[in-house]
């Protein structure tokens, strides 16, 4: 665990890692606790709240475990999770661990399409769902010839577990020794966004929870501490709401809230983290720009003691945002799925500065590199790299070899992510290295002008991509939903194209500009600009 120092340099020269040999995720989140300690409170979306105790979850998770080897499942089986934010959730994560099976966390929004892909790629051997999802299964099961079980988890009325297992798991004992894996054995498969070609499935070791570690303690200013307690909007099948949140919270033994919402509200969201006590919360930037247009919302209460965020820069404007909201300072941090959480802010040790990424996390070796991995100078646009051999990075893709391989460069993990390091070693994000635009000699990063967009008190949302220009190589086009009550004409657009003049730079203003009703995003809400450009390519 980080402990406070008297400088970033102090904590960085002082961390060395301690991952154990032999180590199992479920054991860990789970066998250690005291068996009346509080794990998770849950609130249904009737309003019903539902408290699960240490002792509770290790029963569940125990049963569960006993199922699934009891039907034929065997140590590094893969196992679908598709389930919302809710207890059986983290129970089936918990049994899968123990149990030495290989996790698929999966979003209840998928489609067949989806669904089939993920599964079929993994071989997945069962399936855990609600009832909900069983209507996107059923017609896709011809198409998963590995696939030989599924299991229904809704819960009766009373919470009192799986609802439609309810009597095999009480046949199954609540004892279950979890297997004594390796820290580098398998534990879950965690699928890539997309918004590079088909989803990816990063395959992650147990000891991916050990790496996670600091990255969770450090923006979080030196979780935890007493009485903490955390939530998250972020979906427990996304790397962001499981491993960021839920999985380090129960390793130091803090209660998570949690609660499906069927929309984010974000003045429920305010009204929920009051009602709850929550002290921690990670908040993509997505639902910060959604509260930030709640009024008054210290009208709920709301107390937190940090708050997390990562995914897009959140600019200037929202940390002030957050400071004069929370009375706290938004601390950014930066990972992919592949190796996650290793940049990030601690604004009570180091000053945050508006649109950086921070500094590599304690622990983490980042570097600014070329496309062989040699380091680039400071100062200089590279791509931002991983050394080798950090424990919180992924073991390989799913069956995929060769874009295993393309993932490195010499000794270091490629992000695909653009950015410049400063010489007190603070990183700024540039873009995407498929983002990146180049026009009339200049090379724009689409986050800085979407940055300045959204300072215009019209817009909601934007994005930003590179059209071809015969001129110019290419010209920059934005896209805006704008808020409520606001037309989207001539005027307007004239007049947010001399904002983005004024504000940032003449060359990095977008000459085209489509009002919307909406983007296209992913499930985790980061926009697809691959598909904006994509539409645009199709007008040719």
């Amino acid at each position: 665990m980080l402990r406070r120092e008297a400088s970033y340099d102090d904590l960085v020269s002082g961390f060395h890692w301690s991952i154990p040999a032999r180590y199992n995720i479920g054991a860990d989140i789970c066998d250690k606790h005291n068996d009346d300690a509080l794990a998770l409170i849950h609130e249904h979306e009737d309003g019903k709240v539902e408290r699960w105790r240490f002792g509770d979850v290790r029963r569940h998770a125990n049963r569960l475990a006993n199922l699934l080897i009891g039907s034929g499942l065997a140590i590094g089986d893969r196992v679908g999770i598709l389930l919302p934010q809710r207890p059986e959730t983290a129970f089936a994560h918990v049994a899968c661990y123990k149990a030495g099976l290989v996790a698929i966390p999966l979003f209840t929004l998928f489609g067949e399409d989806a669904l089939a892909y993920r599964l079929g790629d993994a071989g997945a051997k069962a399936v855990i769902a609600d009832r909900a999802s069983l209507a996107k299964l059923a017609p896709i099961r011809d198409r998963l010839p590995e696939l030989r079980l599924v299991l229904v988890a809704d819960a009766p009325k009373d919470g009192a577990g799986f609802a439609a297992l309810a009597p095999a798991l009480e046949r199954s004992s609540d004892r279950f020794t979890a297997i004594d894996s390796a820290a580098d054995d398998p534990a879950l498969i965690i699928y890539t966004s997309g918004t590079t070609g088909n989803p990816k499935g990063a395959l992650h070791a147990h000891r991916v929870l050990r790496g996670h570690l600091p990255g969770v303690e450090y923006p979080h200013e030196f979780f935890p501490q007493a009485g903490d307690r955390f939530w998250t909007p972020a979906d427990w099948a996304w790397i962001g709401g499981l491993i960021d949140v839920l999985l380090p919270s129960w390793h130091h033994g803090v209660p998570v809230v949690s609660r499906r919402f069927a929309k984010f509200d974000p003045d429920e969201a305010f009204a929920f983290m009051a009602r709850h006590e929550v002290r921690n919360a990670f908040l993509p930037p997505t639902a910060l720009k959604l509260m930030r247009q709640v009024d008054n919302p210290r009208r709920h209460g709301c107390r937190l003691r940090s708050i997390g965020s990562g995914g897009e820069s959140l600019g200037a404007e929202l940390l002030d945002w957050g400071r004069s909201t929370f009375d706290l300072t938004i601390n950014e941090f930066y990972g992919q799925t592949e190796c996650n959480l290793v940049v990030g802010n601690c604004a009570s040790l180091v000053e945050v500065r508006p649109g950086s990424m921070g500094r590599p996390i304690p622990g983490h070796d980042v570097r600014i590199v070329d496309d062989t991995g040699a380091e680039n100078p400071r100062g200089e646009v590279g791509e931002v790299g991983i050394r080798r051999g950090d424990p919180v990075m992924f073991l390989n893709y799913w069956n995929n070899p060769k874009a295993t391989a393309a993932k490195y460069a010499g000794d270091f993990l490629l992000t695909g992510d653009l950015a410049r390091q400063d010489e007190d070693g603070t990183i700024w994000f540039v873009g995407r290295s498929d983002d990146l635009i180049t026009t009339a000699g200049y090379r724009v990063g689409p986050v800085e002008v979407e940055e300045c967009l959204l300072k215009h008190p019209a817009v909601a949302l934007a994005a930003v991509i590179g059209v071809p220009d015969p001129i110019r190589t290419e010209s920059i086009k934005a896209f805006l939903v704008l808020k409520p009550g606001r037309n989207g004409d001539a005027a307007l657009m004239r007049e947010i194209q001399d904002f983005v003049k004024t504000k940032l730079a003449a060359h990095e203003y977008p000459r085209a500009v489509d009002f919307a009703d909406s983007l296209p995003m992913t499930t985790t809400g980061k926009i697809m600009r691959r598909e904006l450009r994509a539409r645009e390519a199709a007008k040719r």
